[in-house]
């Protein structure tokens, strides 16, 4: 993925639209249904997957802006709307940071999701 194709929020989070979606965004405290695939992300490559709801079948439901999530999720998702697909290049302060996650994701790894938005409510 090209830089010249990422936009940047100025929180410095990364994103772009692949399908935009249709209706309201939704709102900080309501429930949000996504499908997700993340991939660990160097020197602007996608690397090695390490979830995917999709590969499991089953969406996940999360609570926006409360801190249930990552903030890149937080902060990425909060802009989409119904029927929306995205990608999000998160820098380690919008991921796991220092601390990294379950063996999985290692201490200071830039993420790359590919995030669906089915519902919100």
């Amino acid at each position: 993925m090209s830089d010249a194709e990422l936009m940047t929020l100025t929180t410095g989070l990364q994103y772009q639209d692949h399908v935009v979606g249709t209706g309201e965004m939704p709102a900080k405290g309501q429930m949000v249904t996504v499908h997700y695939t993340g991939w660990l992300y160097e020197n602007g490559v996608k690397g090695k997957k390490f979830d995917s709801s999709k590969d499991r079948g089953q969406p996940f439901t999360f609570k926006l802006g409360v801190q249930q999530v990552i903030s890149g999720w937080d902060l990425g998702v909060a802009t989409m709307k119904p029927g929306g697909s995205r990608t999000l290049i998160l820098a380690p302060e919008h991921g796991y940071g220092q601390r990294g996650a379950g063996g999985v994701i290692p201490p200071g790894a830039t993420l790359m999701f590919d995030v669906d938005l089915i519902s919100f409510k």
